[in-house]
């Protein structure tokens, strides 16, 4: 298989595994995703999808967060860990939205990666997501993917999300990013990893990992 044929193979088996992935974390609007994300940071979507419904049952917008202080944040947030930074960005964030932004989430990698807290995977998940903008978020499970399917080197997550971008067509980076993610936790994971389940590595992969 050269590169083409393998780029391919990727795409047509993740349309058949996961023709419509769902976003993952629960939100209504963008405002919500990006809170989401936030908190998924070095934690579960799981446990994150615990925590947010009560969150948001307290302030599911910036003019209501910035009502809570950072401490009685922090106590609702504390499962999903990192709750002293974690709270701290939230606050700041919502009232930075409110101060220059007229309390909307402005639909922009600048301005979104100039709050406290948001990274640009997490600012390119609400680009993808909340406004359908393309972009490729890179997490854990991509850049673990993208260097077990030899489509990247692996050196670090920026040139994992080049490779992704210089690999796959544009129009599929929303849904591709999602796809991968449902694939790397359900047939590569980074533990008790079985390749004889895993059809894409064992087909376009690595064979010496």
């Amino acid at each position: 298989m050269n590169k083409k044929e393998k780029v391919l193979f990727v795409i047509d088996t993740l349309n058949k595994l996961y023709p419509n992935p769902p976003i993952p974390l629960i939100h209504k609007d963008a405002y919500t995703l990006l809170i989401s994300v936030l908190l998924s940071a070095q934690s579960t979507d799981a446990r994150v999808n615990l925590i947010t419904p009560i969150l948001f049952a307290k302030a599911d917008n910036p003019y209501d967060m910035v009502k809570l202080s950072i401490e009685e944040i922090r106590e609702i947030i504390k499962p999903v860990g990192l709750s002293p930074m974690k709270s701290k960005g939230i606050y700041g964030l919502s009232k930075m939205m409110i101060e220059k932004h007229e309390g909307k989430v402005p639909a922009n990698f600048e301005n979104l990666e100039e709050f406290p807290a948001v990274g640009h995977k997490t600012a390119s998940v609400v680009m993808s997501q909340a406004f359908g903008i393309p972009a490729f978020p890179v997490d854990t499970h991509i850049h673990r993917l993208m260097y077990r399917w030899n489509l990247s080197s692996g050196k670090n997550v920026i040139q994992t999300e080049k490779d992704a971008k210089r690999i796959f067509p544009k129009e599929l980076w929303n849904k591709l990013h999602l796809q991968i993610i449902y694939y790397g936790r359900e047939y590569s994971p980074a533990r008790a990893w079985d390749i004889d389940k895993d059809i894409i590595t064992k087909t376009v992969g690595r064979k010496n990992l």
